[in-house]
Parts: structure tokens; sequence; C-alpha cells
């Protein structure tokens, strides 16, 4: 049987004229995995902590670390730790979870046609779109919360002068830009991983696909590395008013 690739999610069922995808499935079993977890660890936290509380910690003090380094503000990295974590830890698990046992390998009848039950969600152009809309959102959000919405509007609209006129719109369409850059770099990269090992499983099976695994596990954490430090750079700097920003670089 020849190696099933296909650059669109397939459907699986639909729900009420809604149709969901291989892709849909397994995003929302990440989803409900780390809810699960999420539920599981707040209800161990205790004044004393256990050895999974300590891990905890310690991971949560060096992520504020790392974040520190871009915010250069304790407070600021506290405050936008929940959407940074947060994007991390759905991207990291989606691109983990698509590396499962069985993902693309358990088919089943859709249509006529035989499709994977399961598929990674970045593999799939409008996850990673959404995401990217999500976090320019976002971004733009916390933005406005933390500078106010004239001073905000005013990097994308600046009419003093043509220069600051032109310069605002260039700002416009890099908006726009991210969330192609967000998109495009995490399904290209996911995408090609998924390609090379069903690939390499068709051609030598067994063994051979393990060295690539690794691999496609390293890829898949810094892919989420990457979406989640942008989207932290990105609001950092909308939150930072105009001028002070512009006086940074000076």
């Amino acid at each position: 049987m020849s190696p099933h690739i296909s650059i669109h999610a397939e459907n699986i069922f639909q729900i009420g004229g809604f149709p969901v995808t291989n892709a849909i499935l397994l995003s929302a079993l990440v989803f409900i995995f780390l809810i699960v977890i999420t539920i599981i660890l707040r209800r161990k936290l205790s004044l004393i902590p256990n050895t999974l509380q300590n891990i905890a910690e310690v991971i949560l003090d060096g992520t504020l670390g790392v974040m520190d380094s871009v915010t250069l503000d304790r407070r600021k990295s506290e405050e936008y730790l929940p959407l940074t974590m947060t994007i991390f830890l759905f991207v990291l698990f989606s691109n983990w979870f698509g590396l499962l046992p069985g993902v693309g390998s358990i088919i089943v009848s859709h249509g006529g046609e035989s499709v994977p039950f399961f598929r990674s969600p970045a593999s799939d152009l409008n996850f990673t779109i959404a995401l990217a809309l999500i976090s320019v959102t976002f971004v733009n959000v916390l933005g406005v919360a933390a500078v106010g919405i004239r001073s905000r509007l005013s990097v994308f609209f600046n009419f003093e002068n043509p220069i600051k006129f032109f310069v605002g719109i260039l700002e416009l369409i890099s908006e726009f830009a991210k969330i192609i850059s967000f998109s495009f770099r995490l399904f290209g990269n996911v995408f090609a991983g998924e390609v090379l090992l069903t690939i390499i499983a068709f051609l030598v099976p067994y063994a051979a696909p393990l060295p690539f695994m690794f691999l496609e596990i390293f890829v898949g954490f810094i892919q989420a590395f990457v979406f989640g430090m942008l989207t932290l750079v990105f609001v950092s700097m909308a939150s930072t008013k105009h001028e002070e920003l512009a006086e940074n670089h000076i």
C-alpha cells in the first residue's frame, strides 16, 4: 500500500453541517490532554511542594528568566506568561502528538476513500493560520491595554508628515505579514517532517525512521519555542509606547 500524503486535512465526519477533519480531532485531544493535566496539577498544589510541583516550579522560573531577556521587566514577563506559555505548550504537544503511533496509520473510510483518522494539527494550514490570527490579535489587544488605543493606532496611522505616514502603512502591512510568516513557517516545517517520516517508513520500515523521529521531536520543540518567543517579542513591542520604542532603537 502506497503512502498517503495530502496537503489538506481530510474530513472524517460532520456535526450539524460542520466538517470535522482528522487534524481537528487530534487538536481536540491535545486540548483535552492539556486541560486534564492542568486540573491535576492545580489540585496537587501545596505549600510543601512534591516532586512534580518542584519540577513545574523550576520550569516556570526558567521560563520567566528567558522571558525577562526579552521584556527586561519581570512584571511584564509574569503578565504575558499565560499567553506565551499557552501557545508554546499547545503547539509543542500538537507537534508531539502528531508523532505518536497510530497517527497517520489508523485508516478509516470516508466518502469511499481511505483516510487517516488522526493527523498532526500543524500539518493543516487552517490550524496554523487560526493560531497565527489568535496570536496577532492578542498581541494588539494587549498592546492597546498597555499603551491605550490612541497610542497603538498611531503606530499604523500617523499623519504628522509623509514619511511617518508611509512608515505607518508599512507597519500595518507587517501585521498581516506576521500572520503569513507565523502560519507558513509552522505549517512548512511540520508538514515536511510528516512527509519525510511517511516516505522513510514506507521505503525502509521499522528501525530506519527512528533517527528521523528523534529529529522531528526536536524540530517540534524548536517550532513551538519560536512561535511562543515571537509572540512574546511582538507583544513586548506592542506594549511599549511608540516614542519609547524609538528611543530604545536610538
